[in-house]
């Protein structure tokens, strides 16, 4: 006859892990501080966008009003003008070059192998990391705005159907920067070569997308190029929401173009998301 082994009592059985959401938000919260401790992401990434905000601001203050009309009326400060561009650039930071870098150097140390052989969930790991970039990124733009207001006195919006187009362009620029930053965390073949990779990527993009120049000073076939690309409509969008609508006639088409702005972002986030499944990887599949 076969022995009926005593149940284990329930004091000795194993703690049950927390729930993939519990742990996800653990996540945010290790990833938050990790970030603020790291001097050249906060400098690089958290404070570039201010920085750069203040360097046109004080370059360009003096040479009166941007964005004038033929006879001179009109226009904002170059703080306001160069505001939303700056917005769209913090999103693009948050989102694309912290998450690609960030991964990509947790990929090469060990630290993805390590996670992926520990009872985490991968969820959870996501769950922290996008946590972490819209935590961040929500901090980034409280802190330009609170600059390009106090600091350079620019007017920000009173109208909430403005606000209102600053979070649903907010919300789809982050999460489609974000899916493609770990998308592209897999092309760094080394953590040592992750930022001399990424950020020229990043740097180029703002160059073409509308952020330290006027989109229309552009080649026509650079201004093709740029709008197949996200960072293009974040700061369109982002215009549309801090600028006069009298400066939607300097965009390319004469409009804001709110409808497109949403319908690219969508097709990034798609597409990014699409991307960042198919290539993500705990560790390198040639190493």
């Amino acid at each position: 006859m076969t022995a009926v082994r005593p149940a284990r009592p329930a004091a000795d059985r194993a703690p049950a892990l927390p729930g993939v959401l519990p742990l996800g938000i653990h996540r945010v919260r290790y990833e938050v501080r990790r970030y603020f401790r790291q001097t050249d992401t906060i400098i690089f990434t958290f404070l570039f966008p201010v920085i750069m905000l203040s360097i046109f601001s004080v370059a360009f203050g003096s040479s009166g009003n941007l964005g004038t009309a033929p006879d001179g009326s009109g226009g904002v400060s170059a703080a306001a003008y160069y505001l939303p561009g700056m917005i769209a650039a913090g999103i693009l930071l948050s989102g694309v070059q912290n998450l690609a870098v960030d991964i990509a150097m947790e990929r090469s140390d060990g630290t993805l192998k390590r996670l992926a052989g520990s009872p985490l969930p991968v969820l959870s790991y996501f769950l922290g990391k996008g946590g972490q970039v819209i935590v961040t990124s929500l901090l980034q733009m409280v802190v330009l705005l609170l600059v390009a207001r106090f600091a350079f006195g620019v007017e920000l919006p009173t109208d909430a159907g403005r606000w209102a187009t600053f979070a649903w362009v907010y919300a789809l620029g982050i999460t489609s920067s974000a899916v493609l930053g770990i998308a592209l965390s897999r092309i760094p073949r080394s953590g040592a070569s992750a930022t001399a990779v990424i950020t020229p990527i990043v740097l180029v993009l703002q160059f073409i997308s509308g952020v330290y120049l006027s989109f229309t000073m552009l080649p026509t076939w650079l201004q093709d190029v740029a709008s197949f690309l996200p960072l293009k409509w974040m700061a369109q969008g982002m215009r549309a929401v801090f600028l006069p609508d009298a400066l939607a006639a300097s965009e390319r088409g004469g409009t804001w173009d709110l409808p497109g702005v949403a319908v690219v972002l969508a097709i990034w986030l798609v597409g990014g998301t699409i991307a960042a499944v198919a290539t993500f990887r705990w560790i390198r599949r040639d190493s």
